[in-house]
């Protein structure tokens, strides 16, 4: 497939994930009756737009981008407008386009997995003849390593990549008939064995059978595994380890998705890792939105916990502008941001 075909699909993709998202915010507030002014998917100018009974439906020029607005900092009498719901129906409203995004991520690796034959775990099946971590007080066989050091095992490599993490003395938790066992101060390094020229752990790990149980919950596990990529990246960003140049926004996304298919074997590798690709993105989108930050939804969840706690206490309602004001002087910060960061993307297409 040519390029062109990889751009339009990445396109076609993200505009997808903002739908998904404003959708979760449109379903809600009119599950609770909340009026909503206008639903659009896009930014810019309108290409096409339906006034319905009392919402105005758009599709906007620009795909990077839309919007569900329900007037959320404007004071108003309507006793449906959003500022006037209970603050536990405003958050849900605002939390239900993060969730659409990991549920859409979800499904789409859901969708991927459905193909599988199995499923490769933590779970010890045998040891090498020689080993010595199979004991009483050790490993036994058939225990699934649950954790390591504290970090939860979701996908079997991570077993891997925490040890080479250590110093080869580890805090395993494994379960066992059912149960957690810990085991802690465990000497656990790679061994010399007969007739291997590496050194290797000793033990050999199973698999799970496909089966709907089993591509649901390998499912579940790879979207926590996104989530915690995505918390080590930004712990990363907080301690200065990532730059600019590891920065990306909608302009790099959709290059590295089209990247991501044309660099593959064969079309149906090319379609599967677009689409994994996407679900990272999915469950990213999530976080970032939930994040305490102005103008974001956690910033807005965030800022309606902080209302709700001064009008308890005073008795007093607050002026639903002044918190627009801090939401707005975010978006301006926000919008700034996200200028730099395309443009830098755009430079980093033509000089790469």
């Amino acid at each position: 497939m040519t390029s062109a075909f990889f751009v339009v699909l990445a396109i076609l993709i993200f505009g997808l994930l903002v739908g998904i998202h404003e959708l979760g915010h449109f379903t809600v507030a009119k599950l609770f009756g909340v009026r909503v002014q206008e639903f659009a998917l896009g930014m810019g100018p309108a290409l096409w737009k339906k006034q319905g009974k009392e919402t105005l439906y758009a599709l906007r020029a620009v795909p990077f981008g839309g919007y569900c607005m329900m007037g959320e900092d404007e004071a108003s009498d309507d006793p449906r407008a959003f500022p006037n719901q209970a603050p536990w129906k405003r958050a849900l409203i605002l939390a239900a386009g993060a969730f659409m995004n990991f549920l859409l991520g979800l499904v789409i690796v859901v969708i991927l997995y459905s193909g599988a034959y199995a499923f490769r775990t933590s779970e010890i099946a045998d040891f090498m003849p020689g080993c010595p971590y199979e004991s009483e007080e050790g490993l036994h066989k058939g225990d699934r390593i649950w954790k390591i050091d504290g970090k939860r095992i979701y996908m079997s490599f991570d077993v891997e990549d925490f040890l080479a993490q250590g110093d080869g003395v580890y805090d395993f938790v494994v379960l066992r008939d059912g149960k957690k066992v810990t085991l802690r101060d465990f000497h656990f390094v790679p061994l010399e064995y007969e007739g291997y020229s590496q050194k290797m752990y000793g033990i050999y790990y199973g698999y799970d059978l496909a089966t709907p149980r089993t591509v649901v919950q390998n499912a579940w596990d790879t979207c926590m595994e996104f989530g915690r990529w995505i918390f080590m990246g930004l712990s990363e960003m907080l301690h200065g380890k990532v730059s600019m140049e590891d920065v990306s926004g909608p302009v790099a996304i959709v290059d590295i998705m089209a990247e991501t298919g044309e660099t593959a074997e064969t079309t149906g590798d090319a379609l599967y890792n677009v689409f994994y690709l996407a679900a990272f993105i999915a469950v990213n989108l999530c976080i970032m939105n939930l994040l305490p930050l102005p103008a974001l939804d956690g910033g807005r969840i965030f800022l309606l916990l902080v209302t709700w706690l001064i009008e308890s206490v005073t008795h007093k309602k607050l002026d639903p502008r002044y918190e627009g004001y801090i939401h707005a002087a975010g978006m301006v910060l926000l919008l700034g941001l996200m200028a730099v960061i395309m443009f830098h993307d755009i430079w980093r297409l033509f000089t790469k």
